[in-house]
């Protein structure tokens, strides 16, 4: 069986590998190698949360980071920002450190977690495409520790594809959030927006 992505410590033979994007008005350079998600370049569910993100600020979370394709993005883009990628990932984790280092993203934090576990703080926006492979179980953790550790009037964007679970997924968030609603599709991919409602 092939060795999966979340996988903690990948043990597959490494595939450096290194390309170019235009992504958010700035083109930027990214390293992978095998035993990460999408290690040949930037995947379309990725690129269309990326566009379909509001005007970012404060701290940002990048869930589920991989080789760093939201974070270092994100934080080229908003430079005033505080980035923090997370992924279980070891060898994305190392990618990313060197992908911002690429990029000259300084303003980011990177930390190997299971989910949130190892994520210190809280949070105006987290996002995230989750590893839809590990299972509702991993993913709706994912979700639900977002719901604890954003700030009021915070927001959570998650891709997803509809024939991957999009709407059961939404339904799910629903739950959690007061405000869930599908901002962007393209290609079956969901863009979904949710966001922690500031109490009176």
């Amino acid at each position: 069986m092939a060795e999966q992505y979340f996988t903690s410590n990948p043990t597959s033979e490494h595939k450096y590998s290194k390309f170019e994007t235009e992504i958010l008005g700035n083109t930027v350079c990214f390293h992978t190698d095998s035993g990460v998600f999408s290690r040949d370049g930037l995947d379309f569910g990725t690129r269309t949360l990326l566009e379909a993100l509001p005007g970012l600020y404060g701290r940002v979370l990048d869930l589920g980071c991989g080789w760093g394709a939201v974070g270092v993005s994100v934080g080229k883009k908003y430079p005033e920002t505080e980035i923090v990628m997370s992924d279980v990932n070891e060898r994305a984790m190392e990618l990313a450190q060197k992908n911002l280092r690429e990029n000259g993203v300084s303003n980011a934090k990177v930390f190997t977690s299971d989910a949130m576990d190892d994520v210190p703080g809280m949070f105006d926006f987290i996002l995230t495409n989750p590893p839809i492979r590990a299972g509702k179980a991993v993913i709706y953790k994912m979700f639900d520790q977002a719901s604890e550790r954003l700030n009021e009037g915070g927001a959570l964007y998650v891709v997803i594809r509809k024939q991957q679970g999009a709407p059961s997924a939404k339904t799910h968030l629903q739950e959690k959030f007061g405000h869930v609603e599908v901002i962007a599709k393209d290609k079956s991919y969901w863009i979904i927006e949710c966001k922690k409602e500031t109490e009176e």
